[in-house]
C-alpha cells in the first residue's frame, strides 16, 4: 500500500510521497509500556505491543494519506480523464503484451537496446484506443523509427507515442476523448512484426506505461501484465 501510495498514486497527482519521518514517527514515553513489565514473558508481550503499535500508527498515516489522495482526486477531475491510463488496444486475456520496458535484443540491429516502452502484438488493422483525453500533436507518416505513428499532448506534462501503425482515424489538431479510436495496428517503420508500439512520456522524459494502467485492470491482472512485459528476448522493434 505504501510502495503504491508514495510511486504510483502520488506520481500520478503530482504530489511529494510522504515524509519518511511521518510514516515512522514513534511513540513518546519511557513508561508507555510499564504495565506489562511484571506479566510473564514481558519481554515478548512488550515487543509484541510495540509492533502492534508502530502498525497502527502507518495504517493511521496511510488511511489519511488516501483521504488526501481523494480530495486530489476530486480536484484534479479533468487531470484524471486526460491520464493516460488504459492500454492502448483490446487485451482482455494480456496475451498480447510483448515486449515491455528495460532492456531488450533489438529484432533488427540485434543489438542489447533500452525498451522506451511497451508492444502489444496484434493483427494488422486492429483498432487503437487513445489511453487518454488530450489533443493530436503529429500524425507521422514514415518508413523509418516508429513508421507511420501518432503523437498525443495529454496536457499536464504528459504525451503518449503510438507506432508502426498502418492507417490514422484522426488528424493532427484533433481532439479526443479516452477510448477515441485514433487507428490501427501495423507494421511499418523498424518494425518486424504487425503490433502497437506505445510510450508515455511525462515532463520530457519517458516512463514505464505499467504504471498508468490503472483503470482498465484488476490487482491481479496489474501484476500478470508486469510478469508478461518483463519475460526476456528481443522487442519487436
Amino acid at each position: 500500500m505504501q510502495q503504491r501510495d508514495d510511486n504510483i498514486y502520488r506520481t500520478i497527482f503530482e504530489a511529494e510521497p510522504l515524509n519518511y519521518s511521518v510514516r515512522e514517527a514513534g511513540f513518546g514515553g519511557s513508561n508507555r509500556y510499564k504495565n506489562l513489565e511484571k506479566m510473564g514473558n514481558s519481554e515478548m508481550v512488550i515487543h509484541t505491543a510495540k509492533r502492534l503499535d508502530i502498525l497502527t500508527r502507518k495504517v493511521v498515516v496511510q488511511s489519511k494519506s488516501y483521504d488526501d489522495l481523494v480530495k486530489m482526486a476530486v480536484n484534479k477531475e479533468k487531470m484524471l480523464a486526460c491520464i493516460p491510463a488504459i492500454q492502448p488496444i483490446a487485451n482482455k486475456d494480456l496475451e498480447r503484451t510483448a515486449s515491455g520496458w528495460g532492456y531488450r535484443i533489438h529484432p533488427i540491429y540485434k543489438i542489447r537496446k533500452f525498451h522506451y516502452g511497451i508492444d502489444f502484438t496484434a493483427p494488422t488493422g486492429t483498432e487503437i484506443y487513445v489511453t487518454g483525453d488530450g489533443v493530436v500533436k503529429k500524425v507521422e507518416n514514415s518508413k523509418r523509427g516508429y513508421g507511420n505513428a501518432i503523437y498525443v499532448n495529454h496536457g499536464f506534462g504528459i504525451e503518449t507515442i503510438y507506432g508502426h501503425m498502418n492507417g490514422f482515424n484522426v488528424k493532427q489538431g484533433q481532439k479526443v476523448k479516452r477510448g477515441d479510436v485514433i487507428g490501427f495496428v501495423g507494421n511499418t517503420g523498424l518494425s518486424t512484426a504487425p503490433h502497437l508500439h506505445y510510450e508515455v512520456i511525462r515532463n520530457d522524459e519517458k516512463v514505464n506505461p505499467i504504471n498508468y494502467f490503472f483503470n482498465d485492470l484488476t490487482a491481479d491482472e496489474y501484476d500478470r501484465m508486469i510478469e508478461l512485459s518483463m519475460r526476456p528476448g528481443q522487442s519487436f522493434d
